[in-house]
């Protein structure tokens, strides 16, 4: 810490993940932080979410490692399975990364932990604050997701473009809590289901349709439509489509990373800058990620638009590599036909000759440290 934030001001709209561990980082070297979030005291229901280390380094780092550890599960690994439930591809965490931390965690969990480690280093957080216009403050930092209002100020309008795909999610009751995420691949669809200790499991099922129209995370649908949907797959799958009482439905859409990040006063992170598809589990990370080294660099220079302008020159270029990452992976869970049999049969047999190739082709994203 060099001292360039003590005492400085900031104002940031939205209270989640991204939003909050901004303000926890800004607060703890000096700043005098407000977060305006637009929802009530429950603001993240029904989902869950996988924190990798490049992530978790960032927890630590804030001083949060007991909390987050007591709060989530220990993932192990990753199983990619097909349709009838045969193993396909096995990623071992645990043997390859024996010293790194995956975990996963109910987001309200998470929400709330940073929510009182942020309140007790002083962050002031209004609840139930719409921001009709943006607020005049000396730095004001857009943590307000997909349709942010500070990244529209940046870049002007754009338009989303639908994938095609939609996806529901739930959380079951499952006393089942091996620590590993599998993935089950079928033509078109592919489900991702992983513990969250306390006896839940977390299920996000991905569907290739043509007719949708909105972007938004609170439309619900009836859980017969996710149970037809993946009627024909195995394993475990549809044991735990039968515990399924309520879903949320949303449509994914792609959108460009933000060529403008930042003017000086105004920043942004999270999916206000780089909205990413659900396919490497990085976008909840990727704004942890963006918070620490936001704040970083603030307090390391005392010429704010010099420092955000940091900001964005480290950040771009990885966030742009995770997101057009998650996108391939998108194509790659859903192959039909013979290219199916194909990719499966040669991850198959990586899986028997060399398990660990597969795991290093993403090891830049999992062995990164922000706080280094």
């Amino acid at each position: 810490m060099t001292g360039a934030l003590q005492g400085q001001q900031a104002t940031i709209i939205g209270g989640g993940i991204g939003g909050l561990t901004a303000a926890l980082a800004l607060a703890r070297r000096g700043a005098r932080v407000t977060v305006l979030e637009r929802a009530g005291a429950r603001r993240e229901v029904g989902a869950g979410i996988q924190v990798s280390p490049n992530a978790g380094r960032v927890l630590e780092a804030l001083g949060l490692a007991a909390p987050f550890q007591a709060a989530s599960q220990a993932s192990h690994g990753v199983e990619l399975r097909d349709q009838r439930g045969a193993l396909v591809l096995h990623l071992d965490f645990a043997r390859w990364r024996p010293q790194a931390s995956f975990r996963t965690i109910h987001r309200a969990r998470l929400v709330e932990l940073l929510d009182t480690a942020a309140r007790d280093h002083g962050v002031e957080i209004r609840l139930n604050t719409h921001v009709d216009s943006l607020p005049e403050a000396a730095l004001l930092i857009g943590a307000d997701g997909l349709h942010s209002r500070v990244r529209r100020a940046l870049n002007g309008t754009e338009t989303p473009f639908f994938t095609g795909q939609t996806a529901w999610r739930a959380i079951i009751q499952d006393d089942d809590q091996q620590p590993l995420t599998r993935v089950f691949m079928g033509s078109g669809r592919h489900l991702v289901s992983y513990p969250l200790g306390f006896g839940q499991r977390n299920l996000v099922a991905v569907l290739e349709r043509d007719n949708w129209t909105e972007e938004r995370w609170s439309q619900t649908d009836d859980p017969a439509n996710l149970r037809r949907a993946f009627a024909g797959f195995g394993g475990p799958v549809q044991g735990w489509l039968d515990r399924v009482t309520e879903t949320g439905l949303w449509g994914l859409f792609r959108h460009q990373v933000a060529a403008r990040w930042q003017d000086g006063r105004m920043a942004i992170l999270g999916d206000a800058a780089h909205p990413t598809l659900p396919f490497l589990a990085q976008g909840a990370c990727m704004a942890i990620e963006d918070a620490w080294t936001l704040a970083a660099c603030l307090d390391a220079d005392p010429d704010q638009p010099r420092a955000l302008s940091r900001y964005q020159q480290l950040r771009q270029p990885r966030c742009t590599r995770i997101v057009a990452a998650a996108t391939a992976n998108a194509r790659n869970y859903h192959l039909s036909g013979p290219k199916r049999v194909a990719a499966h049969a040669a991850l198959r047999l990586a899986n028997r000759l060399a398990p660990r190739t597969a795991f290093e082709r993403f090891a830049w994203v999992y062995d990164h440290d922000p706080t280094a």
